[in-house]
């Protein structure tokens, strides 16, 4: 069956402006910035009739489908969409935070470039771990009859899934850009799924200008 797969990063929350890390286990909300890059999305994407709308089980992705959810397209919360979880440095700031983590972040890709996907931050999540479960709401996507769907996740997340849909192997993750709800695009055929648009955000042009 052919479908239309619209593949969303949430807004921006005041976690990211500060450069604090968020992961699986900060349930933080949209700023202002992010709740009008949200209103943008909709504003940019409400004259597509979505059949469904998934988010994950994080605030943020819910806030920013707002306006699609307000519009009563049928929505489904999965967790199995959740932010990769960033172990000891979810929630910290500073030295603690994006600093402390920087020497173990760059261990961590090299080891990731190395195909050593079962490897993770202290307490977190590995790549194979994020990878397994991104797995399953990817078969499921595939097996669903609606034709056009939203999906609102997270950075990491998206990089992975991305890597999934093009058969790729998970090493290269950071070749997909993730702006604050920047939207893949997903066409599915009989033929597979084929990467259509990648990170848009054209609807923040505007909002740009301002």
């Amino acid at each position: 069956m052919e479908k239309e797969i619209y593949i969303v990063r949430h807004g921006e929350t005041e976690f990211n402006k500060l450069h604090i890390v968020q992961g699986s286990g900060v349930n933080s909300s949209l700023n202002d910035t992010g709740r009008a890059q949200a209103a943008a999305l909709y504003n940019g994407y409400k004259h597509i009739d979505f059949d469904l709308l998934f988010t994950s089980a994080l605030i943020r992705t819910h806030e920013t489908s707002k306006g699609f959810i307000e519009q009563g397209i049928p929505h489904i919360e999965d967790a199995d969409i959740n932010e990769i979880s960033w172990g000891i440095y979810e929630g910290k700031s500073g030295k603690d935070g994006i600093r402390g983590m920087s020497g173990a972040y760059k261990t961590l890709m090299a080891k990731w470039a190395n195909e050593e996907y079962d490897a993770g931050i202290e307490d977190g999540e590995s790549a194979q771990e994020m990878a397994d479960r991104l797995s399953r709401f990817l078969k499921m996507l595939k097996d669903r009859e609606e034709q056009r769907i939203l999906v609102v996740m997270h950075g990491r997340t998206i990089r992975c899934l991305m890597c999934l849909i093009a058969g790729r192997p998970i090493k290269f993750m950071d070749e997909y850009a993730h702006s604050n709800t920047g939207v893949y695009k997903v066409l599915q055929t009989a033929k597979g799924m084929e990467i259509v648009m990648s990170n848009n955000v054209d609807h923040l042009n505007k909002l740009n200008s301002l």
